[in-house]
């Protein structure tokens, strides 16, 4: 099954995806690898929690927040791409969590995630991952994800 099937097979639609608020870009292709730049939880132009993890956000709704910032970075994908079925695999997720001075459970937020790349590309979706705590993201916003994945020749 493609990765496209996949997607609407779990029922998820891919936002519009908006131009950079600053100097960046959201992707930029270097060979066969396309680089996604940090992408936030924002869903429907707004946040659903705002805080660090371990003391305004829970855990649960820190994977969720997780999940929702995977969307965007594919929704990114496929804007730079055409579809995600010109994905071959992924590569490596970077992942950053705002989280509270006592909260340790940063690879915990990333596995929903990594779990969710691995539902829509099967295997190739299995990647090299970073989970960082943080003391405070943009926007206070709790997770900050982003990902490199190869292109199909």
């Amino acid at each position: 099954m493609s990765a496209e099937q996949r997607l609407q097979e779990l029922g998820i639609t891919l936002p519009e995806v908006a131009k950079p608020s600053h100097s960046y870009v959201k992707t930029r292709l270097s060979g066969t690898q396309l680089w996604v730049s940090g992408h936030t939880p924002l869903q429907n132009g707004t946040y659903a929690h705002l805080g660090k993890v371990g003391a305004e956000v829970s855990l649960d709704e820190a994977r969720a927040e997780a999940r929702v910032c995977v969307v965007n970075l594919l929704a990114a994908v496929r804007a730079a791409l055409g579809s995600l079925d010109q994905v071959a695999y992924v590569i490596k997720v970077v992942g950053f969590v705002a989280s509270a001075p006592d909260f340790y459970e940063q690879p915990k937020v990333m596995n929903a995630a990594s779990d969710l790349l691995v539902e829509i590309f099967g295997e190739d979706g299995r990647h090299a991952r970073s989970a960082i705590g943080v003391a405070v993201l943009p926007g206070n916003v709790p997770v900050e994800i982003e990902m490199v994945v190869e292109v199909k020749a």
